[in-house]
């Protein structure tokens, strides 16, 4: 899978992805919850979803916060699987919140 052009990802994400941003080669994302708990369930969610992709976040967790990057690794940037995800993990979102 080839890595997406600069000017091709910031155009899908002021369409699809608006609170997502591009740094560095990856799309990034910080999330915020009521509890430590609920953190960690919307990333055990986000966790089977990826896995059935085979495409896995970088992210971490501090509390009740999560911040997460989508790179694919093998393409040395941003692929049309890592927008894929950003939108799974949006869906996923927006039940915790």
């Amino acid at each position: 899978m080839k890595a997406l052009f600069e000017s091709e990802i910031k155009k899908l994400l002021t369409i699809n992805l608006k609170e997502w941003f591009l740094e560095k080669k990856a799309l990034k994302k910080d999330f915020k919850f009521k509890s430590f708990v609920e953190a960690f369930s919307f990333m055990t969610a986000i966790a089977l979803e990826a896995e059935k992709l085979n495409h896995h976040p970088d992210w971490s967790n501090v509390y009740n916060r999560v911040s997460i990057n989508l790179t694919t690794h093998e393409a040395n940037g941003v692929t049309q699987l890592d927008l894929d995800l950003a939108s799974t993990i949006d869906g996923i979102y927006k039940i915790y919140n």
